[in-house]
């Protein structure tokens, strides 16, 4: 992706940290037909971390355990519920990434929100980007992360790694997006929350 630096971009690419995207989630049409009639969807939260390593800046994500109910086995980024004691999307991303993989306070600095999502599960989803100061160093909660790993954010911001395929769901069949790298399979809501990313910044020139 050519153009200035994307970390100096961020700003003008993302929703301002005081005003959450107030807009439906912009993959709601996506999913007519799939959810259940009635649904209402709960409020999550989710960092997009971008680790300012020497080599370039890097995106954190984690695998999955096995052993949770949702989604288990997959890759994705810190996060979960909004709890009432979270003062609005940004505490709550910023809680689960220090409990999910150990990301202190203060080598976290929170930018503002991509476009909210909503996934197949039945959440609305507020993603916050942050930057993260090159000291940190992932602490994985074994309960809930097998593994917390980084990919070159000029890796997927190149739309040349970035697919689509097609899967059966509920008996029709549904497009999602995926990278590959480094053998991890990157698919799904995370993979759409990246092209999100990349369009804004895009966007924002």
């Amino acid at each position: 992706m050519s153009g200035p630096d994307p970390l100096e971009r961020l700003p003008r690419a993302l929703h301002p940290l005081a005003e959450p995207p107030g807009a439906e989630p912009w993959n709601l049409p996506e999913l007519d037909g799939l959810l259940p009639a009635g649904t209402r969807l709960r409020p999550a939260a989710v960092l997009v971390p971008l680790v300012e390593r020497s080599g370039g800046p890097r995106v954190l994500l984690t695998r999955r355990t096995e052993a949770l109910r949702l989604h288990p086995g997959q890759v994705s980024f810190p996060g979960g519920r909004i709890e009432p004691d979270d003062r609005d999307p940004v505490s709550a991303a910023l809680r689960e990434a220090s409990e999910e993989v150990g990301l202190e306070a203060g080598l976290s600095h929170p930018q503002g929100y991509l476009d909210a999502f909503a996934t197949i599960t039945g959440f609305h989803v507020y993603p916050v980007v942050a930057r993260v100061d090159d000291a940190f160093r992932p602490r994985p909660d074994p309960g809930e992360v097998a593994e917390a790993f980084e990919v070159p954010l000029a890796f997927l911001l190149d739309p040349a790694n970035l697919r689509t395929v097609q899967l059966p769901y509920q008996g029709r069949l549904r497009q999602v997006f995926e990278f590959r790298h480094g053998g991890h399979r990157i698919w799904g809501a995370t993979a759409a929350m990246l092209l999100n990313l990349r369009r804004r910044l895009e966007a924002a020139g």
